[in-house]
């Protein structure tokens, strides 16, 4: 790892007491601008300034971490595989989000996979040591039980989506009700009557959400709900092409499909090619997430754009509110917050 302005070894640094001598004042008139207090007139604070900026002083941040009882680092979790992590865009986005917002700070991020038993043990005992100071929670299903073990440790902790409608922790999230509305008055705006939906994991609030969307749109519409046409998938590619294999079977006169995402509708997208079916004149698709993945399909892929980036920057911006946050865990528990980010249709040929 390169640190910028590091110095060579062998080159002594300079100490917080040369930088009050050189700034003329105490060594906690320092300790305090440096850490940010604004009991310290603004003189005051522009003479310690220019002097830290002349003799190149660096702070000691594990020694102002071990003093207030910090570790400067957030654990961002994802409870599955690590080739689902690097499979789907979804991940990659959120930690580009997660990452630039961090940038300004000090704070490391530490990035821990759990997507099995035995990974969740060691989780769960790093996270009892108190290593961190927080932890950002990505792709959680509803009995997951990490969410409970950090309410129960006592560590600030923001979810990335909620688990359901009375979620206990701050969480962030798209509108995925609207999102899976918005996607179904497309199809049947395009004159499309027997829609299709691959659904994703039911055991995820936001896939649940997308169902709900999908379903009033229709029952607006004044459309039946036939549940021969809703196939539960899993996110992934595979699960795509089960779906829909599944959904022609059940109802060859389909004539579209929404996805519950991007890499789901690709795999869809293969199914309907095989056998024979053009899309969009035959069978129209409609993917979710707006990825790399819809913009490189052939045809591209018409996508619920969901904020992924902009959701990974409101990740850390909570966390590190709740962070900072000195009260006691029972009084910030009443005033959770829950984010919701507009979603947008990016309409293209596939539809």
């Amino acid at each position: 790892m390169t640190v910028k302005g590091e110095r060579g070894r062998g080159v002594r640094r300079p100490t917080l007491e040369e930088v009050a001598v050189r700034a003329g004042v105490g060594r906690g008139t320092v300790s305090r601008v440096i850490n940010g207090s604004p009991r310290v007139s603004d003189a005051t604070r522009a003479a310690v300034e220019a002097a830290v900026a002349e003799l190149g002083y660096v702070p000691n941040t594990a020694a102002r971490a071990l003093a207030a009882n910090r570790t400067d680092a957030i654990a961002l979790v994802v409870p599955e595989p690590e080739t689902r992590f690097f499979a789907e865009p979804y991940f990659s986005d959120m930690l580009s989000g997660v990452g630039a917002e961090l940038s300004d700070t000090e704070m490391q991020l530490l990035l821990i996979f759990a997507g099995g038993d035995r990974e969740r043990q060691r989780l769960a005992q790093y996270l009892a040591a108190h290593r961190v100071d927080g932890v950002l929670l990505v792709s959680v299903h509803a009995d997951d039980p990490l969410p409970d073990l950090l309410s129960e440790l006592e560590i600030p902790a923001v979810i990335s989506g909620p688990r359901s409608a009375a979620e206990t922790l701050t969480s962030v999230d798209s509108d995925n009700y609207g999102g899976g509305r918005s996607a179904v008055e497309h199809l049947l705006t395009g004159g499309r009557r027997t829609i299709a939906h691959i659904t994703g994991r039911l055991d995820v609030y936001g896939a649940q959400r997308r169902v709900d969307g999908y379903r009033d749109a229709l029952r607006d519409a004044g459309r039946e709900v036939d549940e021969l046409l809703i196939v539960p998938g899993d996110f992934t590619e595979r699960g795509g092409r089960r779906a829909m294999s599944l959904l022609l079977e059940r109802r060859p006169d389909l004539d579209a499909v929404f996805a519950g995402s991007d890499v789901m509708a690709a795999g869809a997208r293969q199914v309907l090619r095989e056998r024979g079916r053009r899309i969009p004149d035959d069978v129209a698709l409609v993917g979710y997430d707006d990825s790399a993945i819809a913009r490189h399909m052939d045809p591209p892929l018409t996508s619920v754009r969901q904020p992924i980036v902009e959701m990974g920057r409101a990740m850390i911006d909570l966390l590190l509110a709740e962070i900072a946050d000195r009260r006691p865990a029972a009084v910030r528990g009443l005033e959770r917050r829950h984010a919701v980010l507009p979603t947008e249709l990016v309409i293209r040929a596939s539809s």
